[in-house]
């Protein structure tokens, strides 16, 4: 419920570690990485009441990956509107209950990921070796698409595109080289326009590189993707763009835009072992800096 208005109805798979189990013992899935769904960030909401919500949202999931270590990884959410309570809670997430990272989503209320009060929060992540997985939420323009489900159809890959060009452009990337980052469902719009995204920044540098005046495209292969694109022609051309290293399987499990048999579309790829390896599991280890005997 929004309020008290109904939003969505969900299933046990949403927060049960064992029905979770389960259906990944269905479909063949080892290990999966937990986070909280985008519409449970809170960045509405006064800092200190996000705090409460993200560290009981915290405390649950690592209970869970506690429960099965060997099979879960975990992913944690800050209060970043509050960026100084977020590195305290970012700091929990690593130091207390040993997540791999965080999820955050694709800008916070009217700030895009380049914000100025955000950079601590990215410069504590890069000291602390933890990832940051980026999930659209909140979609720009929803207001004008009301029908077809256009804000998760349109907005949701616009969204992803607009993270991943402010962390470029306003020099994230090249002032914090050991952050690691990956951006959901193949980074939304971004690979399909980077050819744009580049033309932009060579006729209009006054505009686009004002902050950094590095080329966008020597920034591709520096960052992760997930492979949740739906289609096999687009996830050739992804790990194409950035490195078949720098693809690591999503799902956007438990809900429909998902993948429906996870690791399908990798595995009916006409490619070698190896390389379908580097999508099922292995870009995955070395964005969490995990090893495969973790989980053995």
């Amino acid at each position: 419920m929004q309020g008290d208005k109904f939003f969505r109805k969900v299933e046990e798979n949403c927060w049960s570690g064992t029905a979770r189990i389960n259906d990944c013992n269905t479909h063949g899935v080892h290990v999966q990485v937990l986070s909280t769904i985008p519409v449970l960030f809170h960045y509405w909401a006064k800092g200190e009441h996000a705090l409460e919500t993200s560290r009981f949202l915290n405390d649950h999931l690592a209970g869970v990956v506690a429960s099965n270590p060997k099979r879960f990884v975990g992913l944690g959410t800050l209060p970043l509107q509050d960026p100084q309570l977020a590195i305290q809670e970012l700091e929990r997430c690593m130091l207390t209950l040993g997540f791999a990272g965080v999820e955050i989503g694709s800008h916070i209320n009217d700030w895009n990921l380049n914000a100025p009060e955000l950079f601590p929060v990215f410069e504590a992540a890069e000291r602390l070796g933890a990832c940051i997985f980026v999930h659209p939420w909140d979609m720009m323009g929803k207001e004008k698409m009301t029908d077809y489900w256009l804000p998760w159809l349109v907005g949701m890959p616009a969204e992803s595109s607009l993270a991943i060009c402010a962390m470029i452009f306003g020099g994230l990337f090249e002032r914090l080289p050991k952050l690691r980052v990956a951006f959901a469902h193949g980074g939304g719009s971004f690979p399909a326009t980077i050819g744009r995204i580049e033309h932009g920044f060579h006729v209009r540098p006054d505009l686009v590189a004002k902050h950094n005046p590095v080329n966008p495209r020597a920034y591709l292969g520096k960052f992760w993707l997930d492979s949740l694109v739906h289609d096999p022609l687009m996830l050739q051309y992804i790990t194409d763009l950035v490195g078949h290293e720098k693809v690591a399987l999503g799902t956007d499990y438990p809900f429909p835009l998902g993948e429906l048999e996870p690791g399908k579309l990798i595995q009916n790829m006409d490619w070698p072992q190896d390389k379908k390896d580097w999508l099922l599991h292995k870009s995955a280890l070395e964005f969490l800096q995990r090893k495969k005997t973790d989980f053995l």
